[in-house]
């Protein structure tokens, strides 16, 4: 596969997760599953797969390292630049480190200080922009043409996609009875990659997108047909802050529309509950984008429907997708119906 901004990508199979694996193995951890109870009278078994307590806390990492892993020794020696709002910054400043090279990471305006503070404190260069996906991946690009430096996308590529596979492919080695899987979608690296794996290793298990309803542009993508874009006022009114973009990737959006059972909307109020629950009840430090799949089981288990999908009898996974929130923020949450 040719990272070339201008190449075609390649839908990633099994055999490129599997590879993914094989090269991230003793770097990125093999995170477990934890069961989970709700308390709920007929519910489902449920477990989470807690990314939160992956390297640098969240699951980018995953990608970031294939994707570093996948560049020639003159592609790293040029250095890479990435553009995130905080967890894809510091997957591939840790990879960066990792592999010896040198990483700039455009972070925009808003992204949580703490996210910020790690980037920096794991080597990278951190270059400040508005908080609009053009500035982000135009500053990023400039950069990129300015020093030679590889860009590392934060979801629209196939290494980046079947490194984020490699959570699917634990989860049914760990469960292979597993029904449903479900996955906070942003740009669809993550919930793309987990369904490449899950749904070639077991064909009768779903796994089902979850995304704040104030930032839906994948809803509204997959229902339409069409990659929907919302505008940067639309979807930075989410907690949810690592599910901020604009609109799916395009490759993310051929693999979700062909894989993907569908996306269940949450709402801010669940959002923030998830995060009170994951703290109070699990032990879990969870961010608010990792209380999406939560928020959305939720929904999905007080009716028969949301959004077009239902539950399939049988196991269920909920992806926690990273960790990483502001102590303020999280003192506030978890005070807020104390």
């Amino acid at each position: 596969m040719n990272p070339s901004p201008a190449a075609p990508l390649p839908e990633p199979t099994l055999d490129d997760v599997a590879a993914a694996r094989h090269r991230i193995a003793g770097v990125a951890r093999r995170t477990p599953l934890l069961p989970l109870d709700l308390g709920v009278a007929d519910g489902p078994p449920l477990y989470v797969k807690p990314e939160n307590l992956q390297l640098t806390g969240s699951f980018k990492i995953r990608g970031a390292l294939n994707f570093l892993a996948n560049l020639s020794d003159a592609e790293r020696r040029r250095g890479v630049v990435a553009q995130s709002s905080g967890n894809h910054a510091q997957g591939v400043a840790a990879a960066a480190r990792r592999f010896g090279v040198k990483a700039t990471i455009v972070i925009p305006e808003g992204a949580p200080q703490v996210k910020v503070e790690n980037t920096r404190a794991l080597g990278a260069e951190v270059v400040r922009c508005p908080n609009t996906q053009e500035d982000r991946e135009g500053t990023a690009l400039a950069i990129a043409r300015d020093t030679g430096a590889t860009l590392v996308p934060p979801y629209d590529h196939p290494w980046i996609v079947a490194g984020q596979g490699t959570i699917g492919a634990e989860i049914v080695e760990d469960l292979p009875d597993v029904a449903n899987v479900i996955a906070p979608v942003g740009g669809g690296g993550l919930s793309s990659g987990i369904a490449v794996a899950v749904r070639a290793l077991r064909p009768q298990a779903q796994v089902i997108g979850a995304e704040p309803e104030l930032a839906a542009d994948a809803h509204d993508s997959l229902v339409s047909g069409e990659r929907r874009h919302w505008s940067a006022e639309r979807v930075t009114r989410t907690l949810a802050d690592g599910v901020r973009t604009q609109s799916i990737g395009e490759l993310n959006f051929a693999l979700l529309t062909r894989l993907l059972a569908g996306v269940v909307r949450v709402g801010e109020e669940a959002i923030a509950d998830a995060v009170r629950w994951y703290a109070n009840h699990a032990r879990l430090v969870v961010e608010p984008t990792g209380g999406l799949s939560l928020g959305a089981l939720q929904r999905l288990l007080a009716g028969a429907e949301a959004d077009g999908v239902r539950l399939a009898p049988g196991p269920t996974v909920l992806v926690v997708s990273g960790g990483n929130v502001d102590a303020a923020v999280l003192a506030s949450l978890l005070t807020e119906r104390a």
